[in-house]
């Protein structure tokens, strides 16, 4: 890491989502350590973690890449060896954090329920709003209208999935996933 730590600063509620769903993960949690401590690359994630942490591959590590991605929590960068394919690595990006924000406290609480609840009428809501995407609505506006929900919840929810994110008034879909 560099001499001077960056502080992760929060400035909207729903910026909490990325990091409360990922460190209510102990993969994720424990990915995290790994890229706190130097470069590394997908592939070497994958390896620390065969065997006895067999559940944590994968999937999993591809999943928490993108959710730590977008948290803006971690750093990418090219690994160029000689004679190998150039390979992404990644680490950390911040090392202290700090909130500053003001929001209800209905705002709050539909964050932290959002970022650690697994219900399904979270999950049905989630569905809804990937199929109004789906169907080329973008506006955050439109979508809660449409789905019977606040501007904030939508915009919560698509920091929780990792195949949708936020950008100014609307959603976008990450990776060219469907």
């Amino acid at each position: 890491m560099t001499d001077h730590p960056k502080t992760k600063i929060v400035s909207d509620p729903v910026e909490l989502v990325p990091l409360l769903v990922t460190f209510n993960n102990s993969g994720y949690k424990m990915v995290y350590e790994l890229l706190s401590k130097s470069w590394v690359t997908e592939e070497e994630l994958n390896q620390q973690y065969e065997g006895e942490y067999q559940q944590y591959e994968g999937e999993c590590i591809s999943h928490c890449l993108k959710m730590l991605k977008k948290g803006n929590l971690i750093d990418e960068q090219w690994r160029t060896v000689p004679g190998k394919k150039p390979e992404k690595e990644y680490r950390v990006n911040y090392q202290k954090f700090r909130a500053n924000f003001q929001c209800s406290m209905e705002d709050l609480v539909s964050m932290l329920y959002i970022s650690t609840s697994n219900d399904e009428k979270l999950r049905e809501i989630s569905d809804n709003i990937k199929a109004e995407v789906d169907l080329g609505n973008t506006s955050i506006s439109e979508i809660a209208r449409k789905v019977g929900v606040k501007p904030i919840y939508v915009k919560g929810i698509a920091k929780r999935l990792p195949h949708f994110d936020v950008r100014g008034q609307g959603l976008i879909l990450l990776d060219g996933e469907k």
